[in-house]
Parts: structure tokens; sequence; C-alpha cells
């Protein structure tokens, strides 16, 4: 059986909810699981044992006292997520998400009580990936660290951190033709890593830029090999605002795409929202050259900020991408719903695409076709994939086209 490096606390009064919840977890397989009856048990356990991943919290009709367990608990740090069973509507899930946000605390979802193991495991693997963290059998033995300023750095230079490429795709017709560059580190030792094993480290390290430029290397080689296969494609990579303001950024860049014969046109740069809160006049410009040579702008996570509006109106930005908070509850949230109808008129005003981030399931993609959406992303379509998987599996995309 194959163990899940989480522990977890379940905070419930009902000693019968509490103990289903508690044997739910267990048999999903989590490493360590807690219950007590209230907040103050919870407070006097964690101070003995240390902060856990998920927290499962309560939230009765008629009763504030769960909202205050969850509060007291995000903010004394013993929590890294939450899952709330709840029977509230969705408009108040959407306020407490953002509340629970503001302490830097994850929602995970919402479900009924007594707790159901279909309802759970979902959200169990939305912690591990959202989290970086992986399934590991019990001899594993422990966590890796991964602290080392020139380990990272070897890492990039010898390939170990590569490139894997999720597409964007037309939910009416299935289309691909662009793909959003992720990264992937495939460490000798601990396997697949994703980014939040170690971008915090490479950001902290400020080798940021080096992964970017080892990222643009194999995304502009994937181009060309795409390219000999008949296949045009279009890339769009993450940066940090700040980095537009690196003096190295542009000139480098352009020797690449001469390199590889690709225009500028064919790449979008992606820049989350949280992250434009001060735009210095280097980034402005590098924006604007960007723009003047072909290559699109995207701001990413859209509406989870609080300056999108003023942003989109200032910067030169050529696509939005809704956050997938909006995605995961459009069929049970008006508000959600809302939302995304009034991005996609935003963006046909503004003469901008909109690609709706987390699409998940069938249901989703039709409700959001009534919606008016045209461009999405999600595992829907495809999960990240190397370079090598993305060619084999646009391959099978077209044959199967060529049989129908």
């Amino acid at each position: 059986m194959s163990f899940l490096p989480i522990r977890v606390l379940v905070i419930e009064e009902h000693p019968f909810k509490r103990l289903v919840a508690t044997q739910v977890f267990r048999e999903a397989g989590c490493d360590g699981v807690m219950a007590v009856a209230d907040v103050g048990a919870a407070l006097e356990l964690l101070d003995r044992t240390g902060p856990v991943d998920i927290a499962l919290c309560s939230l009765k009709e008629g009763c504030t006292q769960g909202l205050t367990t969850i509060e007291v608990l995000s903010r004394a740090n013993w929590i890294k997520s939450i899952i709330i069973c709840s029977v509230h509507a969705a408009d108040l899930h959407d306020a407490i998400d953002r509340m629970v946000g503001l302490f830097g605390i994850k929602v995970l979802g919402y479900v009924d009580s007594p707790v159901r193991a279909g309802a759970i495991a979902p959200m169990l693997s939305r912690y591990l990936e959202t989290a970086g963290v992986h399934k590991r059998q019990p001899s594993d033995g422990g966590s890796y660290l991964l602290s080392s300023k020139a380990c990272l750095e070897q890492a990039i230079a010898s390939h170990e951190v590569k490139a894997f490429f999720q597409p964007k795709f037309n939910l009416i017709t299935g289309e691909v033709a662009s793909f959003e560059v992720l990264t992937r580190w495939e460490h000798p030792e601990y396997g697949l890593l994703y980014p939040a094993d170690f971008l915090p480290l490479l950001s902290r390290f400020e080798l940021m830029d080096e992964l970017f430029f080892a990222q643009l290397e194999q995304g502009l080689a994937f181009l060309h090999d795409a390219q000999v296969q008949g296949h045009v494609l279009s890339l769009a990579f993450n940066l940090e605002s700040e980095q537009f303001g690196h003096g190295s950024l542009l000139p480098r860049l352009c020797e690449m795409l001469e390199r590889y014969a690709i225009p500028a046109s064919r790449l979008t740069f992606e820049i989350t929202e949280s992250g434009l809160l001060e735009v210095s006049p280097g980034v402005l410009e590098s924006l604007i050259r960007l723009r003047m040579m072909g290559a699109g702008l995207s701001i990413d996570d859209f509406g989870v900020g609080y300056s999108s509006l003023e942003r989109l109106c200032q910067l030169p930005f050529t696509e939005i991408k809704l956050d997938a908070g909006f995605t995961r509850d459009l069929e049970t949230s008006s508000r959600n719903r809302a939302v995304i109808s009034s991005t996609l008129a935003l963006g046909e005003a503004l003469n901008m695409q909109v690609v709706v981030e987390g699409v998940e399931s069938e249901s989703q993609r039709l409700s959001l076709i009534k919606l008016g959406c045209i461009h999405a992303q999600g595992y829907l379509c495809a999960r990240p994939m190397s370079a090598r998987r993305v060619l084999l599996w646009l391959e099978m995309k077209l044959a199967s086209r060529s049989n129908i």
C-alpha cells in the first residue's frame, strides 16, 4: 500500500462523525491522522505535535463556532490547508475561501457530514499536486533536503530540470495549437519533483533567470521538432514580473529565437496578477518591446488579486487567464458563472483572448460553452507532458481525426 505523506487533524464534536472521518483518512493512506472534539483540544495537541497538512472542520447551520475554529487555526499557522464540512450556500463558501486565503491557507473543498471516502480522495490528490509532495512507501524513511544552491545550479545545467507542456485547447473542437511550459525536476534519487518542491529555493538563490533560459532552450527545441512533424505550435512561459526588468532578458531571447528560427509571435509570456503590484519603468519597457516583437502577454491567475482591471488598462496584455478557482464550482456557484461571463465580455471588449483554467470534467466543458467560452486549459484535455510525450500525443490525435 502506498502511503500519503499527509498529516491530518479531524476536529469534530460528534463522536461518531469524528470516528468516521478519522477512518476515512486512514483508509485513504494518510500517514498520521489525529482527532479532537474542539479548537481548544486542537491547539493543545498541535502545540505538542507540530503543524498538520490538512485540517477537517465543520460549519454547522446557525452556529459560528466552526468559523472561529478555522480562524484561530489559520492565524496560529498550525495548518497548511483545510477541508470543510458545510451545508451552507456556494456564495458563502466563496467568501470563506477568500477569508482563509488571506491567512495563507488553501481550502481544498467542501464535503457533507458524515465524510465519505469518495469525496475526500480528489481533495487529497489536489493537496499532493499543489503542495508538491508525493506518495511514498512506508520504508522511504522521510523527507529530502534540496537546499544547496550548487545542487540546483547543477540540476539546471545537467538538464535534470525539464520543461513539461500542458495544452491550451478549444472547448468546442478540441483543437490544440498552444501549450503552457511548466517545470519538473527529474531528480536522480527522489524521482519527479513538482514546482513547489524547488521553485521557492530557486527564487531565494536568484536562479529564476537560469531556469527560464533552460526552459526556453528546451521549449524552442520542442517547437522545432514539432514543426518538423508538421505541427506549428505556440508556447507560453511563466515569468515573475521583476525578471522583465533584467537587462539580459531581451538580448538572450532574441539570440535564441534567431538561432532556432522561431518568430517571437509564437511565444506568450504569462505574468501572475499577484506580481504586478509594482511595475518599474524597466519592466514596462520590456513588456512594450516584447509586444512590438510580436510576442503575447498574458495576465495569469486573473481574478485572485486586487488590481486586475487597473493592470489591464496600464499594461499591454493580449490574453487573460481566468483562475481555476472560478471553474471548480461553476456548476453550483452563480457568482462564479457571473465572473466568468463578465471576464469573457471584458476580454471581447478589450480584444483579448480569455483562457479559462482548471477544466477537468465534461460537465464543466459544456457549462463553459454555454457561457460563451472557447479557450481553456485543464486535465480534461491533458496533464502536463514531456516534450517526447507531447509529440506522440499529437500524432495520436492526428491519427484519430484521420480515422473519423
